[in-house]
């Protein structure tokens, strides 16, 4: 698997990137967010154009159009993949149409903030596409989603970074029914050639130093081996968990923690 090569998850990076340094939120009609909402699309309406094409041996993909679509994040730009018979009539998002409907983002943004059950997320696509189309194609619809989000989550990371900024930023999202609210544990890295990247992104109900120890040792399993500088706020444990996984690590308070205390 390349690091770094998807464009989607590439632009969401870039995105988070300018957030976070300018201590904004992700969300909005500006946010990281809408990355997400175009990789999902595109990804939903893949595989609706691939199981058109399996009906029938001589029609074939035909290039990409472009198309952009408004939403309540912001306005989204899609490139939906074409077929050479143009007998292919996407359901997801029609020819025509302009709008991704609000229920449609909630349900998006969801496929996140669920905690990436495949169960979960089947029961949002299928919300999304209605009754009218079978189970099967549903479950293909899940499958592609799926595997290009695990594929930027579980991507190799470099060895070393010589600076990890590491926050939680809570949202508040729907979830049964019900508004709750979600923690975002956000890891931003800066490598050795002074580049950053944002490393991951996990989902939990409260930020907890037991849930950073979790989230550290995914980081070392994805072949990070030191950090020089952790940045930090002020939790609980969490100076002690980044020594038990990073021992090296100098690990230092965020000049706006200090200020509020």
């Amino acid at each position: 698997m390349n690091k770094g090569k998807n464009p989607v998850w590439e632009q969401l990076k870039e995105e988070a990137v300018k957030k976070l340094r300018n201590n904004k939120e992700l969300s909005g009609q500006h946010g990281a967010i809408t990355p997400m909402i175009k990789m999902i699309v595109e990804a939903a309406l893949e595989q609706e154009l691939q199981q058109h094409l399996s009906q029938s041996k001589e029609n074939r993909k035909n290039g990409k159009a472009r198309k952009t679509i408004k939403t309540s994040y912001g306005n989204v730009e899609i490139e939906p993949s074409r077929d050479r018979d143009g007998t292919y009539e996407p359901q997801f998002i029609k020819k025509r149409q302009m709008t991704l409907s609000s229920a449609v983002d909630e349900k998006i943004i969801a496929l996140a903030a669920r905690g990436m059950s495949q169960a979960d997320i089947a029961k949002y696509i299928e919300d999304m596409y209605g009754s009218n189309v079978s189970k099967a194609f549903i479950s293909q619809i899940t499958n592609n989603v799926i595997a290009k989000i695990k594929e930027w989550q579980n991507r190799p990371l470099e060895a070393l970074y010589v600076i990890v900024w590491m926050d939680a930023i809570f949202f508040k999202v729907r979830e049964e029914g019900r508004i709750v609210s979600k923690a975002v544990y956000c890891l931003l890295g800066l490598n050795q050639h002074g580049k950053k990247e944002l490393l991951g992104m996990y989902i939990a109900k409260t930020e907890r130093s037991s849930y950073w120890l979790k989230v550290l040792n995914d980081l070392k399993s994805r072949g990070v081996e030191d950090i020089l500088i952790a940045c930090i706020d002020n939790l609980k444990g969490f100076k002690e968990a980044i020594g038990g996984v990073f021992p090296q690590a100098d690990v230092q308070q965020c000049v706006v923690d200090q200020v509020r205390s």
